[in-house]
């Protein structure tokens, strides 16, 4: 099976190293193609480097399309006349949609939202599929993924807000504990770095205890927050105060995830 990754930003530039390490994928299947193609000579060892879109095309079962939004119809005009009808091209924006991209080209398509997480093989990378893939395709692109993480298929219309929960999370929950550092720092004459590595720790630690024994939120809770002691009085607070600014950051975030979905699809009318 031959690769292609269009778009050496970060995204493609993880992907393509990550097969080639993790997949073992040879040179001689795994294809690159940039508009810069100067950007991508740092890649010639690993794979094969295109001089452009339509030639990388022609060549692979599977195409990863790793450019901005305002891009994606140009690559999917450059392609539509040299992909092949096996293969499956990839998105990785969850905004566009599948029946925008099916106006340029009418071919079996997924879409992939990957984590940043990815970087330590630990993404939970969601996918969703157009109905002309096959099971064959959701199981080729499924093994492919694997190497950075776990793979979760949701429907075209649930992938804004499962961004929300493993993509954008990463940035949400390092904003989180970032004011209570922060707030921590005030009651403490240890340095910050200490504190961020002591809340770092227990934050690895407080999530394995509850994958690993199935565990609950509130089983936790009950397991420190004894009656009438100190974490009870913590979590009263984030109890009583925390819900409102959740329901906020989500109503914000689906909001402006709804503008860009809609500006980003407007111009392809």
């Amino acid at each position: 099976m031959k690769i292609g990754i269009i778009g050496y930003g970060s995204m493609g530039k993880m992907l393509l190293w990550k097969f080639s390490e993790k997949k073992n994928i040879s040179k001689d299947d795994l294809y690159a193609a940039n508009r810069t193609v100067s950007k991508i000579d740092e890649a010639a060892g690993i794979a094969t480097v295109c001089n452009s879109n339509k030639e990388l095309a022609a060549e692979v079962d599977i195409v990863f399309i790793c450019v901005r939004p305002a891009d994606i119809r140009t690559v999917l005009e450059e392609i539509k006349g040299d992909v092949k009808d096996s293969t499956l091209i990839v998105s990785l924006n969850g905004n566009i949609q599948f029946s925008l991209m099916e106006s340029i080209v009418d071919h079996k398509m997924a879409k992939v939202i990957p984590s940043v997480t990815a970087e330590i093989d630990q993404s939970q990378t969601l996918v969703c599929f157009n109905s002309k893939a096959g099971e064959a395709d959701k199981e080729t692109l499924r093994e492919l993924l694997l190497c950075i993480g776990t793979v979760r298929e949701l429907p075209e219309n649930n992938m804004g807000m499962g961004s929300e929960l493993v993509s954008c999370m990463p940035g949400f929950i390092a904003s989180i504990f970032d004011v209570i550092c922060q707030a921590a720092g005030k009651h403490v004459d240890f340095p910050p770095e200490m504190i961020v590595e002591m809340i770092l720790n227990t934050m690895k630690a407080t999530g394995n205890l509850m994958l690993e024994k199935s565990m609950s939120f509130e089983d936790v809770v009950t397991r420190v927050a004894t009656k009438g002691g100190i974490t009870q009085e913590g979590t009263k607070v984030i109890y009583e105060m925390f819900p409102e600014a959740a329901d906020k950051l989500f109503e914000k975030t689906l909001e402006k995830r709804r503008i860009v979905a809609e500006q980003a699809n407007s111009s392809w009318k």
